[in-house]
């Protein structure tokens, strides 16, 4: 599949679940902003019919004190001249005073009813004085302590019972304050922070009193967010699947591309292989076909000049097939490593004297410094080898073309984690690298860049089977570079002390 394609596919699939995702947030804050609606509704119509209880409660209150009043007034009592009866003072609608007296000896159970009658009429015919009563009533009530008006007990049972009518079984705090904002009485977890202002609902006791008297009850839920978000909490497993799918198809996005670049690299590896081993097999093709001739036999010179020819492509098939074994390393999690007890010193003195000629065919310099004492190491001795190779081909492929390559490899006793260890320093005078990408040059594929040069070939595997490889080996490597002047490679391994 086409690298395009891909990419196409990607585009699509991502604008799909970023769309579905945007739906699904937006449902979901469309289903909160409706149950914040509902569940203010609510409250605000618990909170009116609350406001109206206290009302009805202080009109009745009113009414009984003034039907007691009324039920004094009617008590049978002696009159002046010894008889028994009952006086009443009332005006008519029409402006009228009569004095009502009532004679005889009454009935104390007929007493009450006729009381009652003389009410009825009173309430339902003089509407005049009933709207001088309900005048009173204003009057007087707004001069009452609001703790008798709007008891604490009955508001509390008031907003417990219609906020249960309304729906609304979540618990509450509440307070009364005065039109400052001063607290009359509070329940006792009254407590609102700023972050409750959504969660406080104001209404009105007694709108009708003055506005100097005016008092508020003030209602917050402490657990309202939890009251909300559990109406809208069966989304979130939606949520959290479309999210689960969306990180799926990105890993498989990514596992693909990079399936894609390793299977392009593994051609491209291939391709140069097979460029790469034809050129020394036919070098030493024709060196074997020379040393059929008799005249070169004669030759000392010619033999020796061969001889090293085919030395010199038999390193290079040798250095080709450590490639494939680099690559190799990248299939398996764990190398199989054949450890031995080698003396550092010797085998890095044995490497720099083979790349040598590498480096003096560049007009460079290799020195080799081995300062340590104790230089035996328990490694593999064909990984570690081609540990050092890769440092040191990187030294000869990154050089700089205006000054002559010089190279240190040195070997000196160091103590780290408290162990006595050997540490290998290579160290050039070569093109260098950026802060940036000293963190990335151990990953694999990897590679830096070098600008306008086009002679620098690989895959980023070396580096990356170079920290691979330093780790199986118990050690550990760590690099300093500063941008053309240079880069060092420090490897740490264990002693094993004989």
């Amino acid at each position: 599949m086409k690298k395009s394609t891909i990419w196409f596919l990607t585009i699509i699939m991502a604008l799909t679940f970023i769309g579905l995702l945007y739906v699904q947030i937006m449902y979901m804050n469309n289903m909160k902003k409706m149950r914040d609606d509902q569940f203010a509704e609510g409250v605000k119509r618990s909170l009116y019919a609350v406001s109206t209880r206290l009302e009805q409660d202080e009109t009745k209150h009113f009414l009984e004190e003034d039907l007691a009043t009324m039920e004094t007034q009617f008590y049978p009592r002696t009159n002046a001249d010894g008889s028994v009866g009952i006086n009443y003072n009332f005006t008519t609608p029409e402006g009228i005073n009569y004095d009502l007296t009532l004679k005889g000896n009454i009935d104390q159970r007929n007493t009450t009813a006729s009381m009652r009658e003389i009410m009825r009429g009173k309430y339902l015919y003089q509407k005049g004085l009933l709207d001088e009563v309900i005048f009173n009533i204003i009057t007087r009530s707004s001069n009452r302590p609001i703790s008798e008006r709007a008891d604490s007990a009955d508001v509390r049972s008031y907003l417990r019972s219609e906020l249960d009518n309304n729906g609304l079984t979540l618990p509450f705090e509440f307070a009364v304050v005065n039109r400052v904002g001063g607290i009359v009485y509070r329940s006792a977890n009254y407590h609102p922070t700023p972050g409750d202002e959504n969660s406080m609902f104001i209404q009105t006791l007694f709108p009708n009193d003055p506005k100097n008297k005016m008092y508020y009850l003030k209602v917050y839920f402490p657990t309202k967010s939890d009251y909300i978000f559990g109406s809208i909490r069966f989304m979130i497993p939606s949520f959290i699947f479309t999210f689960i799918l969306l990180v799926t198809f990105l890993c498989t996005i990514i596992l693909a591309f990079r399936q894609k670049k390793l299977t392009e690299m593994k051609n491209d590896f291939i391709n140069n292989m097979t460029h790469e081993f034809k050129t020394p097999i036919s070098t030493i093709s024709l060196a074997a076909q020379m040393l059929n001739d008799g005249a070169v036999l004669k030759s000392p010179a010619m033999l020796s000049h061969i001889s090293t020819v085919i030395n010199d492509e038999t390193k290079r098939l040798r250095f080709q097939v450590e490639k494939v074994l680099q690559m190799s390393m990248f299939e398996r999690q764990k190398a199989t490593l054949r450890l031995q007890n080698v003396d550092a010193n010797v085998l890095i003195a044995n490497i720099t004297s083979t790349f040598k000629l590498k480096v003096e065919k560049y007009g460079g310099k290799i020195e080799a410094v081995l300062d340590a004492e104790e230089s035996t190491v328990n490694v593999d001795e064909m990984h570690f080898t081609n540990v050092i190779f890769n440092l040191l081909d990187n030294a000869v492929k990154y050089r700089r073309e205006e000054e002559p390559l010089r190279l240190t490899v040195s070997t000196r006793n160091v103590s780290q984690h408290g162990d006595e260890r050997i540490a290998v320093t290579i160290r050039d005078n070569g093109i260098g690298m950026k802060r940036e990408d000293l963190k990335k040059i151990f990953e694999k594929f990897y590679r830096v860049s070098t600008g306008n040069r086009h002679d620098v070939k690989g895959f980023g595997l070396g580096l990356a089977y170079v920290k691979k490889m330093v780790g199986e080996l118990g050690g550990e490597i760590s690099v300093e570079s500063e941008l053309n002047v240079g880069t060092k490679f420090t490897i740490t391994l264990p002693i094993t002390k004989n």
